[in-house]
């Protein structure tokens, strides 16, 4: 990053901003997606319970600064993932879940507000979790996929940092799913395996 000779020895105001009890990231070259239950076909177990709900309800939505392009090594990306709370049928409200496509890439995960789970499963589809919470911090090494879900009443919003040139291997998931799901059981999330 070249700055200006007018720029040098000057003190700026930073671009962008974190909202600290929100985790909310506000100012320029900040992207936000989301992910409604009709985006989401075969993600949850009971594909009949999806399609009977309203398509628009919003399941999550991602904010992102990335400053430098994907793909650049050495780089770093920053953002957050809000879950909002719900079920279809037992299942928890929760993100689609991945590998990163640079398969040893590494993230950091930091609970910020609700209550949730971190779904983790490695290249031998061993599958465990995490509780995520206000304060949580959680490392997730390369070569694991990762998956949030809420399992409160309120939108569970979780932090990340990540190399810009992990990207997202979403195919894997696609294809097998994760060898457990998150499922509320007698009134609590529980890990239920998955036989294929």
């Amino acid at each position: 990053m070249n700055k200006s000779k007018s720029e040098h020895l000057g003190i700026t105001n930073p671009p962008r901003t974190l909202e600290l009890d929100s985790g909310m990231l506000m100012g320029t070259g900040i992207t936000v997606s989301e992910k409604r239950l009709k985006n989401l076909e075969g993600l949850f177990a009971d594909e009949n319970a999806r399609a009977s709900m309203d398509p628009e309800t919003l399941v999550y939505s991602v904010q992102a600064h990335m400053p430098v392009g994907e793909g650049t090594p050495g780089g770093l990306f920053f953002g957050n993932t809000t879950v909002e709370p719900g079920k279809v049928g037992g299942e928890y409200f929760m993100t689609h879940g991945h590998f990163h496509a640079n398969a040893g890439r590494a993230e950091y995960y930091w609970g910020i507000k609700g209550e949730g789970i971190l779904i983790l499963m490695d290249v031998h589809r061993t599958t465990w979790a995490e509780r995520v919470f206000p304060g949580s911090l959680h490392y997730i090494p390369g070569n694991v996929a990762h998956r949030l879900a809420n399992t409160g009443p309120v939108p569970l919003t979780v932090g990340a940092c990540w190399h810009s040139d992990a990207g997202h291997n979403y195919e894997e998931i696609d294809r097998n799913g994760f060898s457990a799901r998150l499922l509320e059981v007698d009134g609590a999330p529980k890990l239920v395996g998955v036989t294929r």
